[in-house]
């Protein structure tokens, strides 16, 4: 989790507290009196988001607040998403893949280097690979379990093995976990990453912002700004007042969706609307007493009326799913219907369940969505005879802590951002929703390892499996709101991986 969480909490799911110490402030770079984002050569820029990382490892470290800030950005990876999702060159420039689909050989650039002025080969590769089977400690991790060997053939020419075919491995060689590394920058990584990336950390102002600083090094087309800086609020005023003001220039998610017709009705703004796979799940407790028996669950995905809450907590923006699929997936089905807002019927399955009048936590994180949607849920819940209790946790800290680390919860609300996150939420037992049955993983698996017709199949079953079982309720899915200043310009319409890319911005 991050701003929200990542699927292994991320997201929304997530991370360890760490201070950099670098001697430059986080406006360092801008003249006096000028803001981060407004420098007197025009090349800074200042870009407000939410949920600061409490660490800049996300080797060790959940949460999608650390890959928002850093991956693409300071980090590479051999492969990378475009707008559209597709799968395209980053360090590698070319791949093939063997009939049996168990082999990977990837061309790599001849050019990159690191920013402790190491070259990038094909052992860095092989080193970063194997480093995350064997030093990494999130969830995530798991994703590289299915490769045998990874093998420098040449210092540009890299060969993978895998134990199995799989569909997913390399899509999840576009998230954090197929950052490359150098092998001589691992040290200090919680407060000193070393990439490959158009960036490089300028400095990290605890509690307020990161700066980012253009590497001049890089080997790929240099970013127009020379300085980025990363500013945090937990308040979406002080969000909103901080571009109103000048302070930032672009707010990369907006959290106060009602706060939109001050910046529509000024042209010195502009507003963009995307979609994002952020899913702003209602989270269940799966390995609790009361949430071990699927009628309780499906009372509680009965009581909610999801068009009431998405009007009331989100100004109606965002897009009702019902499944932990978005409609970027290509297994996406509109589950909606599946569990129509019935609260005669939630009162009876509760009954029946022998839970009726049940006391529950809903421990939340501090964050805007979460909040407002929290007191929704509260009270829908409650109307239908339950009894919640609302615990505020400060994010991330504290929420990764109690409810992601320690599974100390009973419900949590959260939005899972990273991609394809299904069989990351729920495909794991010991994961914080503590549900990962045989009947799911057997489909997980055999999604994995089918032709693309066989995935697409069996993902659509798992999906609905986890529906029918009510393994949570899906509230909705986050929108992409970005507003900015009216000359920026390579602001990405959708929010579909887990980098906010920097690279790509400029000023007309």
């Amino acid at each position: 989790m991050t701003r929200y969480l990542t699927k292994a909490a991320a997201a929304a799911v997530m991370m360890a507290s760490a201070l950099v110490a670098t001697a430059c402030s986080a406006g360092s770079g801008s003249t006096p009196n000028a803001s981060p984002g407004n420098g007197a050569d025009g090349k800074t820029l200042a870009v407000g988001l939410v949920a600061e990382p409490a660490s800049l490892d996300f080797t060790t470290a959940d949460g999608a607040a650390i890959p928002q800030a850093l991956l693409g950005n300071v980090y590479n990876g051999l492969v990378k998403q475009d707008d559209s999702g597709k799968i395209v060159p980053d360090l590698a420039k070319s791949w093939t893949v063997s009939p049996d689909r168990k082999t990977y050989t990837f061309t790599l650039v001849d050019n990159a280097k690191f920013t402790n002025g190491a070259p990038f080969t094909a052992a860095d590769a092989v080193f970063s690979i194997n480093r995350v089977k064997s030093a990494w400690t999130t969830s995530l991790k798991a994703a590289m379990d299915v490769v045998q060997q990874a093998t420098a053939v040449s210092p540009t020419q890299l060969k993978v093995v895998l134990g199995a075919p799989s569909n997913d491995w390399l899509f999840r060689m576009t998230t954090r976990i197929g950052a490359m590394f150098s092998q001589t920058g691992v040290d200090k990584l919680a407060t000193e990453p070393v990439g490959t990336g158009p960036y490089r950390l300028g400095s990290w102002q605890r509690g307020d912002s990161i700066t980012l600083r253009r590497n001049d090094n890089y080997w790929g087309t240099k970013p127009y700004f020379d300085q980025v800086t990363l500013k945090y609020f937990k308040d979406p005023t002080a969000l909103n007042n901080a571009l109103l003001t000048g302070t930032i220039n672009i707010i990369s998610t907006v959290q106060a969706p009602e706060s939109l017709g001050q910046f529509t009705s000024n042209d010195k703004y502009q507003v963009i609307e995307g979609t994002t796979n952020g899913e702003v799940v209602l989270s269940f407790n799966n390995s609790k007493p009361v949430f071990r028996d699927k009628r309780f669950r499906q009372a509680i995905r009965h009581a909610i009326d999801h068009k009431a809450l998405l009007d009331t907590c989100f100004a109606g923006r965002g897009k009702l799913i019902g499944s932990m699929a978005p409609p970027t997936d290509p297994w996406f089905e509109d589950l909606t219907a599946a569990t129509p807002f019935d609260p005669a019927k939630a009162k009876s399955l509760l009954q029946a369940s022998g839970s009726a009048g049940a006391s529950l936590r809903l421990r939340l994180p501090t964050l805007p969505y979460a909040t407002s949607c929290g007191q929704v849920v509260k009270s829908q819940l409650e109307q239908v005879g339950l009894k919640v209790r609302i615990d505020q946790l400060e994010f991330p800290a504290a929420w990764l802590t109690t409810v992601f680390k320690n599974a100390d919860y009973d419900l949590s609300i959260i939005s899972h951002v990273e991609p394809r996150d299904l069989g990351a939420v729920f495909g794991n037992p010991a994961y914080y929703t503590r549900y990962g049955t045989p009947q799911l993983k057997a489909l997980l698996a055999a999604a994995d390892a089918g032709d693309e017709k066989t995935q697409v199949a069996k993902m659509k079953e798992a999906a609905r499996l986890l529906s029918d079982e009510a393994a949570a309720d899906w509230l909705f899915l986050l929108p992409s709101l970005v507003v900015a200043d009216k000359n920026i310009t390579g602001i990405p319409k959708n929010a579909i991986t887990e980098q906010f890319d920097l690279s790509r911005l400029a000023r007309s």
